[in-house]
Parts: C-alpha cells; sequence; structure tokens
C-alpha cells in the first residue's frame, strides 16, 4: 500500500539495498537490522535505520487510494501489518496495527513506563552511512534507550499492550458484521502472511475477498478475486466503476 506513495519496497534483499545501499557493503539484509538485538548490541545502528523510517514515513504524502478508502460510506475497519502510520495520516480511523507502530516507543528494559507516542522525537541520521547521532531517544521514566513499539524479528520484548487494545475492539466489530463484509486486501505477501489469513477468516462467510496484489493476487478455492495490479490505481478504478460513490455491498445483504 505504501509503495505507491513512493516508500521503499523491502521484498527480498535486493530492493531493501537499492533504499539503503549502506547495508549493502555489510552485508545486512532487511531480517537482520530489523530486530530488537541491535537496540543493546549496536544502538547508533540499530537507530540509523530506524530513525530514518521514522523521518521518511513522516514526510510521505498517502497517495489517492487511501482518500478512496477513507470516502467509502460505509461502516469500514483497517487491519496492517504497516508500521508507517499512513491510514491514520490520510485521516482513517478504526486502525489495527498488528505489528505495532513506528510513531510509538517502548523501553528496552521495560522499567514499567507503558508505550509513548514518538511525537517530538527527532533522530539525526548519518546517511553516508546509516549510523544514527546521538543524543538516540531515551525512556521518559528511567532513562534507558527507547525503542520502536514494533514487533520485530526474533522479537521477544515487544510491548503489545497498545496493540491488544485495538485488535480487541477490531475482533469484536468483525464478529459483529460477520456475514456482510466485503474485504479488500491489498498489498498482503505470503512471506508474512498474517494479512491474507485476516482477511481470508474475515471473509469467509461471504466469499467476498478482493486482492489487489501485483505479484501474489491468487484467491483459494475462488472464495473472492484476485487482482494483479497496484493499490493506488486499482483502488481509483474500483471507485470509478461504482460510480465515485465509494460504495460497496455483500450480494443479498
Amino acid at each position: 500500500m505504501g509503495v505507491d506513495s513512493g516508500l521503499p519496497d523491502f521484498r527480498g534483499p535486493e530492493g531493501f539495498w537499492r533504499a539503503y545501499p549502506p547495508y549493502r557493503a555489510l552485508g545486512l539484509r532487511f531480517e537482520e537490522i530489523a530486530d530488537p538485538v541491535h537496540f543493546a548490541s549496536d544502538p547508533e545502528l540499530a537507530w540509523g535505520f530506524y530513525g530514518h523510517r521514522l523521518g521518511l514515513y513522516r514526510a510521505t504524502v498517502p497517495h489517492a487510494g487511501f482518500g478512496v478508502l477513507r470516502g467509502w460510506d460505509l461502516p469500514t475497519r483497517v487491519f496492517t501489518s504497516n508500521v508507517d502510520g499512513q491510514f491514520q495520516k490520510a485521516g482513517l480511523t478504526g486502525v489495527a496495527e498488528c505489528h505495532g507502530s513506528i510513531h510509538h516507543l517502548q523501553c528496552i528494559l521495560d522499567c514499567g513506563q507503558p508505550v509513548w507516542a514518538a511525537d517530538g522525537v527527532g533522530v539525526e541520521i548519518d546517511e553516508t552511512t546509516m549510523r544514527a547521532v546521538s543524543p538516540l531517544p531515551a525512556c521518559p521514566s528511567c532513562g534507558a534507550l527507547a525503542r520502536p513499539n514494533i514487533l520485530m524479528f526474533g522479537d521477544a520484548d515487544w510491548v503489545p499492550d497498545r496493540t491488544v487494545g485495538q485488535m480487541q475492539t477490531h475482533r469484536a466489530w468483525v464478529r459483529g458484521h460477520r456475514g456482510h463484509l466485503v474485504v479488500v486486501e491489498i498489498g498482503a505477501g505470503t512471506a508474512i502472511p498474517t494479512v491474507r489469513r485476516e482477511a481470508e477468516s474475515a471473509s469467509a462467510a461471504t466469499g467476498a475477498l478482493i486482492r489487489i496484489n501485483v505479484g501474489e493476487p491468487e484467491v483459494r478455492h475462488g472464495r473472492g478475486v484476485g487482482i494483479a495490479s497496484p493499490a493506488a490505481t486499482t483502488l481509483l478504478t474500483l471507485d470509478e466503476r461504482l460510480g465515485g460513490r465509494a460504495r460497496l455491498s455483500v450480494p443479498g445483504h
């Protein structure tokens, strides 16, 4: 979803290294830099990556497809594995972020400080090395290093409290609308299939799944339709076919 806004695609090492050339020289793949270990062993390296992403996401303008979603005149919720906050920035509400958010922080010592917003937190980056320059974000309670409140690879220290609240609200909403749902899944791959599984589960009662995915549009057992096309243009075309009224309905409901 974010790629059409100009955000980098981390699919595969080549895509990651194109976005962050200094990591190629180090032989670091996305799965290796996007883990919690470096916050303890090399915090400047860890915050170099996440601090750059934080600044990038803050500066990015959501594409027109987000506006299509916002304009649909129906009860709507968002379930996303994206941590970039683009749905909220585009004005959508009711967002469940199953992997957390880069716009919130947690203490690496788990000192009891609740997850807090990263508003006003900035990280200076040396972009030739992709390393952060001190001072690094710190816990407001104990002063220890802070880290993004994101579920990283191999992450046993993620504080899920904020996401748990979102997910409880999301699950209750889905239960209340089961049998009346159209699910529009956008850009969710199979490497980490969290969103695809959620979309298939939520649409199981109706079979009304629209899977928008350039590389992996297949829908199992014919329970929906796959569209091999980018997010923004597909959403705009879909809205146009609906008469520009941003309305969807499930047959028989």
